[in-house]
């Protein structure tokens, strides 16, 4: 996508988000587009320098672990309310199950998980966390999880706070990842699940999430973010309408940045974008070039495609990813 195409998608992210398969079948449908840190700093984050990184406007690399880093930083909200997509009344899919799991501090905030259906057997099941694109759910997205329940995947999208007209305030990719966290411990604790077997993925937005997740917590047993922006200095230079916190302070945006972090991968990962994604090319080649240096394993793969069209595919190339690493 080229800075132009990135503008002409700016009217459209408002839209009513009926989700990300229903703009592929049916292309009148607006869609929703989205690429996808405390005042005192801790001791573990100077930058590292790396003279072989000719990007010189990339986020600086940090040398603590992300993990520990969530527990010594507040995110400043100069700004409070509810995520900033239109959204749709949170109907619950009719292949679904409707949930609800808690999460933020002591656990205030109840919030809606989608769950396949399915029949607990002997053997344990394998199950996917799969986070939607945009800034609210739809049963669009919803539709996108068949090939991962006809792969004998449990599978669930959550909600996250401010969304679709629910409690808590949005902060753009950092309170929202305790709510990924508390959803995954929901999923793992479901009967019949696997929780050996728990599988991250997310689209956009939503694969800047999972990113900031996976390096949260050794729950998962592999990773496959799509689309996601690990720059949140990139992004938020895009979306500035998105912005809620205090941006005079540089650790909000490392913060929400998995290019500081990279070395924090708990888990395998595999990277996907779309083929007509030329603007994630270098950011995610540099935090792939970051991680394995520092021991991660990572790949890269692009499918053909634009950021929704390639879905589909990513999608499948993701239940390959995880089948493999699960032998």
């Amino acid at each position: 996508m080229t800075m132009s195409d990135d503008n002409a998608f700016r009217p459209n992210r408002r839209g009513v988000l009926t989700g990300i398969a229903i703009t592929l079948f049916a292309p009148s449908i607006v869609r929703a587009a989205d690429d996808s840190t405390t005042g005192g700093k801790s001791s573990e984050t100077k930058a590292i320098a790396r003279s072989d990184e000719k990007a010189e406007d990339a986020p600086p690399q940090l040398s603590g672990d992300y993990a520990k880093e969530r527990h010594l930083f507040r995110t400043d909200l100069v700004s409070k309310g509810p995520a900033p997509d239109i959204y749709e009344p949170l109907a619950t899919p009719s292949t679904a199950e409707r949930l609800f799991y808690r999460s933020g501090v002591g656990e205030e905030l109840e919030l809606v998980a989608w769950v396949s259906r399915y029949t607990r057997s002997e053997k344990p099941k394998p199950a996917v966390l799969f986070l939607h694109g945009g800034n609210a759910i739809g049963q669009g997205h919803w539709q996108l999880m068949k090939p991962y329940v006809e792969a004998g995947y449990v599978v669930m999208i959550p909600s996250v706070r401010g969304e679709n007209g629910q409690k808590g305030n949005f902060s753009g990719f950092y309170d929202e990842v305790a709510d990924v966290l508390a959803a995954s411990n929901r999923l793992r604790h479901l009967p019949g699940v696997d929780p050996h077997r728990m599988f991250l993925a997310g689209h956009s937005i939503g694969g800047t999430l999972a990113m900031l997740a996976a390096m949260s917590t050794h729950r998962f047993r592999a990773v496959a973010p799509i689309s996601g922006n690990p720059d949140a200095y990139a992004f938020f230079g895009r979306y500035p309408q998105d912005i809620r916190f205090n941006t005079r302070n540089p650790r909000e945006y490392q913060m929400r940045s998995p290019l500081c972090y990279a070395h924090s991968f708990k888990s395998p990962v595999k990277l996907f974008h779309g083929t007509e994604e030329a603007h994630f090319d270098s950011r995610l080649a540099l935090l792939s070039k970051r991680a394995t240096a520092a021991g991660v394993k990572m790949e890269m793969a692009t499918v053909p495609g634009s950021h929704n069209s390639a879905l589909p595919g990513e999608i499948a190339q993701s239940i390959e990813f995880f089948k493999s690493v699960a032998v």
